[in-house]
């Protein structure tokens, strides 16, 4: 089964529709999701960027919905409740809704997600070309800043610099978004343990120790003594757990070096065909380990390279993100030369199928094109 699909001969004449034929001439279905869409998964995945602009109303019943404000989570909660086979790929076309832009509240989009391929390289690659096939088809100017950035390979560098896993999560919640991810790195650079300063010593020693058995006893036992049941709200143990990530956060600090060493990979502006050989060397001499976070990078480009797509093109920045908490690999940008607003952009989003609901875990990559956007460049060309 799969998401109620449309036939693509059957739209309107007009460059929507050509689009839409290429998507099936790649082996897409082209489907069509409800206006209203749940708002719930939006709010807990989305990111701020995308919250703050989101149109909510409620349901008959008082459920939360919203103005759908982009195509992935509906596309992604249809191909749940069919129960889609795998691989599936799935086109669309339609308007997504938004406030606070100058662009306006309601804005085209077309686009195409790819969910299941195991080979998450190959994939990758198939969405980039897709991609520039698309904009292409959609009368896309033909000069294009392209970037392209990787959530996976920045995870593998801060696992690499043994950071806490409270700091590696809040660092990678800032990724792309340069003024928070600075702010992040100048706080880590400088801890003081002024957030635990107040911290009873015992229970500062025990989870500075790790120790989460004793560490739950005397929360427990604390817990108790003030009168407070140990079954309402948060348990001991999970207490304790916090507690735990809590100091080892508070605690953490960056030498001078790794700090160095961070702030120089982030610092990485290279056309793609370079930026492999440049990160090897970086790794190589500094003993990082990148793992297999450098080689999904490697075989992605390979991968790229035999999609025919021109590596010298695209820009690797390894700082680059884009601000929707969903993703987990690859993002890249499309844009007019020059300018900064995408006209196509995208990315891998290997945790969201399963956090939507899926019953297995799903690789997953897709990309959406700015109708208007492109309008009005190849308005402004002619």
């Amino acid at each position: 089964m799969s998401p109620a699909a449309v036939d693509p001969a059957g739209l309107p004449a007009g460059p929507d529709a050509a689009l839409t034929r290429l998507f099936a001439a790649r082996g897409a279905a082209i489907v069509t999701v409800p206006i209203l869409q749940p708002a719930d998964p939006y709010l807990d995945t989305a990111g701020e960027a995308l919250r703050r602009r989101i149109f909510l109303t409620r349901g008959e019943g008082g459920e939360q919905l919203c103005l759908r404000p982009d195509f992935t989570i509906p596309v992604c909660l249809a191909h749940i409740a069919a129960e889609g086979t795998l691989p599936g790929r799935y086109a669309y076309c339609g308007t997504v809704f938004r406030q606070l832009r100058a662009e306006g509240s309601e804005f085209r989009q077309a686009g195409l997600e790819d969910l299941g391929d195991g080979d998450r390289a190959g994939a990758d690659a198939r969405a980039v070309a897709d991609a520039l096939a698309a904009l292409a088809e959609a009368g896309a100017p033909d000069a294009l800043d392209i970037v392209l950035g990787d959530q996976g390979l920045f995870e593998a560098v801060l696992a690499a610099l043994g950071l806490p896993d409270g700091w590696q999560r809040r660092l990678v919640r800032t990724f792309g978004d340069d003024k928070l991810l600075r702010s992040a790195l100048d706080d880590l650079a400088r801890r003081d343990g002024q957030a635990i300063g107040s911290l009873d010593p015992d229970l500062h020693r025990l989870a500075k120790a790790r120790d989460l058995d004793a560490l739950t006893a005397a929360i427990e036992s604390r817990m108790e003594a003030g009168g407070l049941s140990a079954h309402a709200g948060r348990t001991p143990a999970e207490i304790a757990g916090r507690l735990v990530e809590k100091v080892a956060v508070a605690e953490a600090r960056l030498s001078e070096a790794s700090l160095k060493l961070l702030t120089e990979f982030l610092a990485i502006d290279l056309p793609l065909d370079a930026a492999g050989a440049w990160l090897e060397r970086l790794a190589g001499e500094r003993g990082l380990a990148l793992g297999e976070g450098l080689s999904t990078f490697e075989a992605r480009n390979r991968a790229l390279a035999e999609a025919g797509v021109d590596l010298s093109a695209i820009r690797y920045r390894a700082a680059f993100g884009r601000p929707i908490d969903y993703y987990t690999g690859m993002v890249f940008e499309m844009r007019r030369k020059g300018q900064p607003d995408a006209l196509a952009g995208g990315g891998r989003y290997d945790r969201l199928l399963t956090f939507l609901g899926a019953r297995q875990s799903i690789p997953a990559v897709g990309f959406s094109l700015w109708l208007d956007r492109i309008e009005t460049a190849r308005r402004s060309f002619r």
